[in-house]
């Protein structure tokens, strides 16, 4: 049965569909409220209640993240000062940059769950390569497990390299892995999310992925 968040997602649908005809702080400053009490507010109830399913779930705490609506402008030539969509994240409480985490993300173009370790350099990017290298085939079997259910893989985070990178085999069988900068597989939230509510179609999402958590929490 519906939890009472599907309003929120209407309202955040409708709210980003004229913002982003308006993206303006002018426009912006007299729909605050609006904003704040609609989306923000529950946004942040649901993130504190998701994190309680995921602790159950993964049987560790995670510390939940509702995303600022101001774009961070400094670095990108789009100086549209706000963002029209509604992101959320939970960490793992152990701060671990390998540590998997999970993204919820809702706009006009997706409304998806997704998990992963992202953006990995220097002695994290040489974990992940060794990983790899010793868990692929698990690895492999637990993303196939996960794109039986409709997820994929991410292509949020740095670009992937050209090749395999040292001192691993070019035809290494896991090279694609082994190319990436991150790894996360995402999914479309379940199309019945409406009838069972928002906080059980995540949960679903969420058991979907969990081979693919396990064989990160496992080795990684």
């Amino acid at each position: 049965m519906a939890d009472g968040f599907e309003q929120m997602v209407d309202e955040a649908l409708s709210f980003f569909a004229k913002l982003e005809k308006n993206n303006t702080k002018d426009w912006f400053e007299p729909h605050k409220a609006h904003y704040k009490e609609a989306i923000a507010g529950p946004a942040g109830f649901f993130s504190d209640l998701m994190a309680e399913d995921i602790a159950r779930i993964t049987g560790k705490p995670h510390s939940p993240k509702v995303f600022r609506i101001y774009r961070d402008v400094r670095f990108s030539k789009d100086k549209t000062p706000l963002n029209t969509h509604l992101h959320i994240m939970w960490s793992p409480a152990d701060k671990d940059p390998l540590a998997p985490s999970w993204f919820w993300g809702l706009s006009k173009d997706y409304f998806i769950l997704g998990m992963g370790v992202m953006g990995l350099q220097g002695e994290h990017l040489t974990r992940y390569r060794a990983f790899v290298d010793s868990w692929g085939d698990s690895l492999q079997e637990a993303l196939d497990a996960a794109a039986d259910t409709g997820a994929e893989i991410s292509d949020w985070g740095p670009e992937p390299l050209k090749r395999v990178p040292k001192p691993y085999n070019q035809d290494h069988p896991h090279g694609d892995l082994l190319k990436r900068k991150a790894l996360a597989m995402s999914g479309p939230m379940p199309a019945n999310w409406r009838d069972t509510g928002l906080i059980k179609a995540t949960v679903s999402r969420i058991n979907t992925l969990m081979p693919v958590w396990k064989v990160f929490d496992s080795h990684l």
